[in-house]
């Protein structure tokens, strides 16, 4: 959530047939052991007895047909003591991402798995299940806010040097739509790609292909299940039902179709469980055994109205909804029929007040929807559901509340429906407020403690007795860095709905399982050993095209010469170019091709040591 910034759009050569815009400046460094699992791997949405494995291919060549792919999941990293195998296909319907759902599984125990296709075998990943039955304690990593150009993803390497948390829950924002610059603080070398604002599903795609090839947050897919929901930015910002703040249905076209392709993109790079058909709802639980349930929440696209100022005469207007009738009965029958310990939403907004001098700061919260909000509390109230715990991110700073109630008493913490624990960014800018914490409490006696400034992640440890919130922050995004810092621990005890401060963080077991290893292990019979390659081709978007191209590649040097060519099915060159201007790393290039016949040709890139190819389809 932010004001979107002007841009200015790259210099870019204009030819009747040629170069409409190039990236200057290499971005993720390309691990070629990875090959051709450049991606990595990852796993989440798990249950206890099942778990959804990801990866992506990408093929030195690149056609229409499909590829096969294998998959493998055992109890120990040597994968010996295997479980479950399979094989699965995929193509470029599906951006050569691959999702396995498997079953059969044991519950709360770690897994080792991996993939193989053309020949090599991916990196290992490592999930766990969840518990079933009687639980005795969970931790967990809680993350939000990841702006790619705002910084590095220092507090994800954090979170994966830890080693003792079951699952990551990240609640949004997990990649921003705006256009290079549009949201950035300049750092040479973490621009957005591609460089416009992303609207259409070639876009987003690229999108989440430049942030997966991230190595910290690739290394924390491995090592980690994710229970992931969408923010606005996984779409626009301030997305609702019928549109966007960011988005002019003018100039942009039809929101329904942008956030169509936001959502295809989603399900395909993240390793979330389909519904199926039609339903591309998100809403879910999740159950850790007696302890814990966990209610995945979307305040976006499920069933958000659009939002209103403060003082708009519509504001309390009883039919305004955040959730939607849909979701919010299903919230509340589930809330009402629980039998867990703690009963916990995953989402986005803040739920608690926050107010100076009586008027709402940011109606894009649920201050900007008091009457589904106070209907949603008078439910946990009058059914008696225990120990409501929120979790919050988007509004990337760190907040410990109390969820007030009327005759609500600070000091006691009567009349308070619950506590909420937002978690800061993992980069992205903090809120402009214009005041300091000091005024914003006394305004909001039910905010215990507040956090402009800095970027981090929460852990949430819980267990019979107690809830605990421990914000971690790291000490800057602009560099790569390992420090990080306790900045506060708040916990809320069993049956008593209100927040205590800490006097000592939380402290983990540990997994009581290895990490998975770092780099791919050659065993089978027949599969070939990664050798570092000069060029690697993830693609050409959109495919089939029609007047555009984008060409996504990686160098492994710097100012190396790279040629195109594009033929025909004859074996004609129909277009060249020369550049030795693209830097180490991934590049793009964008291919005016609207003067090409329709027909099928082939895209050749080549450096002096390594030539790739994709097959093309202009319509």
């Amino acid at each position: 959530m932010n004001s979107k910034n002007t841009f200015l759009f790259l210099i870019a050569l204009f030819l009747s047939f040629g170069l409409i815009a190039q990236r200057e400046e290499g971005n993720n460094k390309i691990n070629n052991s990875l090959k051709p699992f450049y991606h990595g791997v990852a796993s989440g949405d798990p249950t206890d007895s099942s778990v959804i494995l990801w990866t992506r291919v990408t093929p030195d060549t690149i056609n229409a047909n499909p590829i096969s792919v294998s998959w493998r999941i055992a109890l120990d990293t040597g994968m010996t003591a295997i479980v479950a195998s399979g094989n699965i296909f995929t193509d470029l319907m599906k951006d050569l991402t691959v999702k396995v759902d498997v079953s059969g599984l044991q519950a709360n125990t770690c897994y080792y798995y991996d993939f193989s296709a053309l020949g090599f075998n991916s990196i290992r990943g490592r999930t766990k299940t969840t518990p079933k039955g009687d639980t005795d304690s969970l931790r967990f990593a809680v993350v939000s806010c990841s702006n790619y150009e705002h910084g590095y993803f220092n507090a994800y390497r954090k979170i994966t040097q830890r080693n003792d948390v079951d699952a990551i829950i990240h609640l949004g924002d997990y990649i921003y739509e705006y256009e290079a610059g549009g949201y950035s603080a300049s750092i040479n070398g973490r621009s957005n790609d591609p460089v416009n604002e992303i609207i259409s599903l070639t876009d987003y795609r690229l999108r989440y292909s430049h942030y997966r090839l991230d190595e910290d947050l690739m290394r924390l897919h491995q090592q980690y299940p994710f229970i992931t929901i969408w923010d606005d930015h996984e779409s626009a910002n301030d997305s609702y039902i019928d549109g966007a703040g960011n988005h002019d249905v003018g100039t942009e076209g039809s929101w329904y179709a942008r956030k169509s392709n936001a959502k295809k993109a989603y399900f395909e790079w993240m390793p979330v469980r389909e519904k199926g058909g039609a339903d591309s709802s998100i809403y879910r639980k999740f159950s850790y055994g007696d302890l814990f349930n966990l209610y995945m929440l979307d305040t976006r696209l499920e069933g958000r109205v659009e939002q209103v100022g403060a003082t708009s005469p519509l504001l309390n207007d009883p039919s305004r909804t955040l959730l939607g009738a849909t979701q919010y009965n299903w919230l509340v029958n589930e809330l009402t029929s629980s039998t867990a310990k703690w009963n916990v939403l995953g989402q986005q907004v803040m739920i608690a007040p926050l107010k100076i001098a009586g008027i709402p700061v940011n109606t894009d919260q649920w201050d900007g929807y008091p009457i589904e909000r106070n209907n949603l509390l008078n439910a946990v109230m009058l059914n008696n559901v225990d120990n409501l715990v929120v979790l919050t991110g988007d509004i990337h700073t760190s907040w410990a509340n109390d969820i007030p109630l009327g005759n609500y008493n600070p000091s006691t913490g009567a009349n308070s429906a619950g506590v909420e624990f937002v978690v800061t960014s993992i980069t992205s800018e903090g809120f402009p407020f214009s005041v300091g914490t000091s005024i914003i409490q006394s305004s909001n006696s039910h905010m215990k403690w507040i956090d402009l400034t800095k970027h981090g992640y929460l852990i949430l440890d819980v267990n019979k007795q107690r809830v605990q919130g421990d914000w971690y922050f790291v000490n800057d995004v602009t560099t790569i860095t390992d420090n990080e810092t306790l900045g506060n621990a708040f916990y809320t005890n069993d049956g008593e709905r209100f927040l205590r401060q800490a006097s000592l963080p939380s402290q983990g077991n540990g997994l009581m399982c290895v990490q998975a290893p770092l780099s791919p292990v050659v065993f089978a019979v027949g599969l070939i050993e990664n050798k570092q390659d000069e060029l690697t081709f993830f693609g050409s978007y959109p495919n089939p095209a029609f007047d555009e191209i984008t060409l996504q590649f990686s160098l492994e040097s710097t100012y190396a010469k790279v040629e195109l060519r594009i033929v025909d099915i004859f074996g004609k060159e129909v277009y060249y170019l020369s550049n030795n201007n693209f830097k180490s790393g991934v590049n793009y290039m964008k291919l005016d091709i609207s003067s090409l016949a329709k027909g099928t040709y082939i895209v050749v890139l080549q450096t002096e040591k390594s030539v790739k190819t994709q097959k093309i389809i202009k319509n």
